[in-house]
């Protein structure tokens, strides 16, 4: 961005190429995947094809190379079509960027190729059944035993489980302190690697959500990411990025919502006339593109934070991503309001987003836990 907080011309173009193949490749569908909970890996592989499966990964391990702001115009302009896919292909990234950037260069050239093409489609794995906000309470053990460790444990709520090819998991080598935590790099075929059934959800209909369960599997060390006992400083410099991409896909869901709204205002009428011509109708519209806008400049600016390693940036993403959440369910839910029983309907899209988009509160971090790491951030 400039100093006017216009965005640059290379931005502009990715935005608009990002929003291109979202209208062309996503949105026309998106409500079909939805409705027969189809995964819709053909298209996410398309989007490789433009460099959205290694957004900020080096351009040395064939990514693009980009910042977390243009990752965020990335994300925001796909869940424009569909927040499920735009925010399964942000995993994606969030896994092999941390393959590049922590990993060895023997790990990177066998995997990073793959993950860059998405020809390997990768998960990753922090969350289980007994440690949600408190990640770094994880039991999922790794014992060494030679050239290999085995895992025994199990994953919760894991995007892609089943389906994809590449875990990226954290995993407990060492003492139960958050310096006991480790990153290894799971094959899907690998013995002892089971998945739970999918799970039935409000929403992310598109996106495949099970269980990771490790019962005695072997990996090898060399499949290891960094050191031992980096594990969950690599999980929280992860984080960051992720809290903004699933902040952006709140907006841009919310923008098509605040879209879908007004052209449906200025068609319905009611006592005589179109219900766009109402003052609360133009009050309400006007609220949900000013906290919109509000949100999405905060966002942005948090993006700028953390591709340039600002001191605060944690703060600044975790506010980000309370805003736009929150915000983006708001302005949704606004927006079903105006459509009136029509848009608790599947014949819109809104009921679709106002469910997709409930979930971006919980994921990467409770908007509660956002609170508290910004309350402690300015208490330090």
């Amino acid at each position: 961005m400039t100093d006017q907080f216009q965005l640059t011309d290379d931005q502009l173009a990715i935005q608009e190429m990002a929003q291109r193949f979202t209208a062309d490749a996503i949105t026309p569908f998106a409500a079909q995947w939805d409705e027969d909970h189809t995964f819709p890996r053909e298209t996410i592989k398309a989007a490789a094809e433009l460099g959205f499966g290694a957004i900020y990964v080096s351009e040395e391990s064939g990514g693009i190379g980009l910042g977390r702001l243009e990752a965020a115009l990335i994300m925001e302009a796909m869940s424009y079509g569909c927040p499920a896919t735009s925010a399964f292909i942000s995993i994606h990234n969030m896994a092999a960027w941390m393959i590049d950037t922590f990993g060895g260069d023997e790990l990177k050239a066998r995997y990073l190729p793959s993950l860059v093409s998405m020809d390997l489609i990768a998960s990753y794995c922090l969350t289980e059944p007994g440690s949600g906000s408190d990640a770094a309470a994880l039991k999922t053990t790794a014992r060494l035993d030679g050239d290999h460790y085995v895992l025994n444990g199990t994953k919760q709520f894991i995007s892609g489980a089943g389906v994809n090819d590449v875990y990226v998991v954290m995993v407990r080598t060492g003492d139960a302190s958050a310096k006991g935590i480790s990153c290894l790099v799971v094959d899907k075929d690998t013995p002892g690697v089971s998945f739970g059934a999918p799970e039935r959800k409000l929403g992310w209909n598109a996106s495949p959500t099970a269980q990771v369960v490790f019962d005695n599997a072997q990996v090898p060390v060399a499949n290891r990411v960094g050191a031992e006992g980096d594990g969950f400083r690599f999980a929280m410099a992860g984080l960051d990025g992720g809290r903004l991409n699933i902040g952006a896909c709140s907006l841009g869901g919310a923008q098509r919502c605040l879209d879908e709204a007004i052209g449906y205002v200025k068609d319905r009428k009611q006592f005589g006339k179109a219900i766009a011509e109402f003052q609360n109708t133009q009050f309400v519209l006007a609220d949900m593109a000013t906290d919109l806008e509000a949100a999405r400049a905060l966002l942005y600016l948090a993006a700028a934070k953390v591709s340039s390693g600002a001191p605060d940036k944690t703060r600044f993403s975790a506010m980000a991503k309370k805003l736009a959440t929150d915000t983006g369910s708001s302005v949704v839910d606004r927006a079903l309001q105006m459509f009136g029983g029509y848009g608790y309907l599947r014949d819109y899209p809104i009921e679709r987003f106002w469910r997709d988009l409930r979930v971006h509160r919980i994921l990467e971090g409770t908007n509660e836990v956002m609170r508290l790491i910004v309350g402690r951030d300015l208490l330090k």
